[in-house]
């Protein structure tokens, strides 16, 4: 009743939808880096919305399966294969004793997500499984470490088969041109016409220098009127402009506090498309109000929870 872990792949971690209510303590939220593909692995199998699942950042993953269940694959497309048949994004399929799942190196998006029926057995930390590496916490043996060769990732039979795909209106392009809302916020008002409009004019391109802390872009510069801040809380999204001018969007696993201007924040859902772009893609973006960003969470999590 588990999946053996025959190759762990460049990274893959154990996430549920994430720890709350400690940051004030230090301690970050992790989970999911797109929160769309991870709740729509969950959505196809019938689990509940926060069931924890695999996120399996630059593939190489491969697994045993020792008993029948169910199995849910979405997010990026890394060239999913069960039994080394070529398998597709964002559908269920039904696994039995003796097949291998295996994820080659990503051919669009970055990370994807598999989900199994009813979630994985694991030992909450804190109320969550959710795996932050820096922090030492979560992830199947609650040390904060990534999966490993050898690690046997437990679940519950499922005999039953479940046969669903994702609408097509629900799959992102991770190649198509990306524009993202900012929401005005934090020191907005720091920075002037012309570095906003500098900002909102100009395509950044995503760096080498991208983890789930932050995501580093590379384009024209913008300047804060601020030396500095006192270090206060941040958010999911939350756009840092450090000394160089340079942004940096902070993601998932980022430091709760920072003392860098920030010039606003994207939506979770925009940070998450842009979590799947790799180093070299661009990303554009425009101004967004809170609202629109109420509405979109809505609609989404209307389709999602019901």
């Amino acid at each position: 009743m588990s999946f053996e872990v025959i190759n762990p792949g460049m990274l893959t971690l154990l996430q549920d939808s994430g720890r709350q209510g400690f940051q004030h303590l230090g301690i970050t939220s992790g989970g999911p880096m797109d929160e769309h593909a991870y709740y729509w692995a969950n959505r196809l199998l019938g689990n509940t919305p926060d069931t924890n699942q695999l996120e399996i950042t630059f593939g190489q993953l491969k697994l045993k399966v020792n008993a029948a269940t169910c199995i849910a694959i979405t997010g990026a497309d890394l060239s999913a294969r069960i039994n080394d048949k070529p398998v597709r994004n964002w559908c269920t399929y039904a696994v039995k004793q003796g097949d291998t799942i295996e994820f080659d190196t990503p051919k669009q998006g970055l990370r994807a997500y598999l989900a199994v029926k009813n979630g994985f057995e694991c030992v909450n930390k804190l109320g969550s499984c959710a795996t932050v590496k820096r922090e030492k916490i979560g992830g199947l043996h609650g040390n904060g470490d990534p999966l490993k060769q050898g690690d046997v990732l437990r679940f519950h039979v499922c005999s039953d088969v479940i046969d669903q795909r994702a609408p097509k209106w629900t799959i992102p392009d991770y190649d198509a041109p990306l524009e993202l809302g900012v929401m005005p916020a934090y020191q907005n008002a720091a920075f002037s016409h012309d570095a906003q409009m500098t900002f909102f004019t100009s395509a950044y391109e995503v760096s080498q220098n991208i983890d789930r802390m932050g995501y580093r872009l590379s384009g024209a510069p913008i300047k804060s009127s601020l030396d500095g801040i006192i270090s206060e809380g941040i958010a999911f999204g939350a756009i840092q402009i450090p000394n160089d001018g340079q942004p940096i969007v902070l993601m998932k696993d980022r430091q709760t506090i920072g003392g860098y201007p920030k010039i606003g924040c994207l939506s979770s859902l925009g940070a998450g498309q842009l979590s799947q772009r790799r180093p070299g893609q661009t990303v554009n973006f425009s101004p967004m109000d809170v609202a629109d960003a109420e509405v979109e969470r809505r609609l989404f999590n209307r389709v999602i929870f019901g």
